[in-house]
């Protein structure tokens, strides 16, 4: 899956004692494996490079009832 810069984006967690995180891409950088600068919602930044299947687009639904918990 290829993302853009400014979609909203979750990863799950890599193993049961590690929460899923969520966040927005920043950038997308070139190469034969496209990879991207993430900031994630904790206010962290990195340069991830997913998986098959690690990291998936958020539903407009979805990024709607993040928003709404984040300003409360």
């Amino acid at each position: 899956m290829v993302f853009k810069v400014g979609e909203r984006v979750a990863e799950h967690a890599r193993s049961t004692a590690r929460h899923g995180r969520s966040g927005e891409v920043r950038e997308v950088l070139g190469g034969h494996i496209p990879r991207y600068r993430i900031r994630w919602d904790d206010g962290h930044e990195s340069i991830y490079t997913p998986a098959d299947g690690a990291l998936n687009r958020l539903a407009p639904a979805a990024r709607k009832a993040q928003r709404a918990g984040q300003k409360s």
